[in-house]
């Protein structure tokens, strides 16, 4: 009974495992011939006799070596294959150059990094200058006083030193080419000792100057700016021996100086520049020598306006002989413009309105003339930006205010009357 049991217990374990390896083999016969007390006899085969043959896997791998390979085909479908695709050797082929290409972005990586740096240290040196430029700036932009801390500065603190020449003219001595002889002759002393260089730093409210025996003042003359009405047949010269100088029309002007500035020494008057004696119009009067300088010289390119008064008539080819310009002194000189005025019932001769800006002498005589033509009269009318007062008559002459300098060209702080 025992041995059967087992037999039983046997029969059906190897029946449960018999169903999960259905897929992979053949269930064992299993015959049992007697349940009786008899001996049991098995006839178990574990496999067939004759297996059914499977069919043939393409995919199937006969060496256990070979590494699968999963791609996906052109159908979309996942297969499996006994080599790398395609797509991966074309990338292995190509993976060679990618050194070559590396190192290429790194160089360009490089390259812009470089051009970074230099931008931002261009950016750096460009900002530092302009910082230094704006700090220059407020270095001398003159610091803003009360008029009561400049005339105490000016009275007490600054240096007033000038060269002694310089000082002589304008002390009304005498011009300045001709205090330079004085100077060289021996007839001037600084502090009781004879001076023979004109280029000495002098101050003569601190310093004792003597010309020819007699002390200097110690006051200078304020700056003067006359514009005079020059009439016809005076010259533009400051010398004793002229009789017909344009100084001799500052007579009055000069002689109530005194009055108006006591203590201080009348101011040395001349020209801006020069009219010849059959000339009329705007000339300027000073004693400012570097004014003079300034508005005179050729490099300051200030335009000067004319009105000539020809004989006879003016044609279209008189004005473009004009404007064509001529050679005075070695140098070709061309007016800005040229125009004909129309004639109005006073006047009975053509009259041209020239500008010119290189004031060489008689140059709008010798464009004139130039042209064929004979002038009559000729007046200057303006001067850079400031115009002849059409209510100034011949010979008379009016101070010029501080709108009247800025007009001219000239940086003056103040006008003294």
């Amino acid at each position: 009974m025992g041995s059967a049991a087992t037999m039983a217990m046997t029969a059906l374990c190897f029946t449960k495992t018999s169903k999960l390896t259905s897929s992979f083999r053949t269930l064992p016969r299993i015959t049992c011939s007697s349940l009786s007390s008899s001996p049991l006899k098995f006839n178990v085969s574990s496999f067939p006799s004759n297996p059914k043959p499977k069919p043939d896997n393409p995919n199937k791998f006969s060496d256990d070596n070979t590494i699968p390979w999963i791609a996906r085909g052109k159908d979309g479908n996942f297969k499996l294959s006994t080599g790398p695709p395609p797509t991966l050797l074309k990338a292995m082929a190509n993976a060679s150059t990618g050194t070559k290409k590396s190192e290429k972005n790194q160089t360009m990586k490089t390259k812009k990094k470089n051009e970074k740096e230099t931008s931002e240290k261009y950016q750096t040196v460009k900002t530092k200058k302009k910082n230094e430029k704006e700090t220059k700036v407020r270095k001398v932009a003159p610091p803003q006083y009360s008029k009561a801390s400049r005339r105490f500065y000016n009275e007490n603190i600054k240096v007033s030193s000038a060269r002694l020449s310089k000082v002589l003219a304008a002390s009304g001595v005498a011009s300045r080419r001709s205090c330079e002889e004085l100077i060289f002759e021996g007839k001037v002393t600084v502090n009781g000792s004879v001076c023979n260089t004109p280029q000495t730093k002098v101050d003569p409210s601190k310093d004792i100057i003597y010309v020819n025996g007699s002390r200097l003042p110690k006051r200078q003359p304020h700056k003067v700016y006359l514009a005079l009405n020059k009439p016809k047949g005076y010259i533009c010269s400051s010398g004793e021996k002229e009789s017909k100088s344009v100084i001799s029309l500052f007579d009055d002007f000069l002689s109530g100086w005194a009055k108006k500035h006591p203590g201080v020494p009348p101011p040395r008057l001349f020209t801006v520049g020069r009219l010849d004696v059959a000339t009329t119009g705007l000339l300027i009067v000073t004693n400012d020598g570097d004014f003079a300088q300034k508005l005179s010289h050729p490099s300051s390119n200030f335009s000067k306006e004319y009105i000539a008064t020809v004989n006879g008539l003016v044609h279209q080819r008189h004005l473009t002989a004009i404007s064509e310009g001529t050679t005075i002194e070695g140098v070709h000189c061309v007016p800005d413009s040229v125009e004909l005025l129309p004639r109005t019932p006073d006047t009975q001769r053509s009259r041209l309105r020239i500008v010119v800006h290189d004031g060489r002498k008689h140059e709008v005589r010798e464009l004139v003339k130039n042209a064929g033509l004979e002038i009559y009269s000729l007046k200057r009318i303006r001067i850079a930006g400031f115009r002849l007062p059409p209510d100034l008559g011949l010979g008379k002459y009016i101070e010029l205010s501080l709108s009247n300098l800025k007009a001219l060209g000239g940086k003056v702080n103040k006008v003294n009357s």
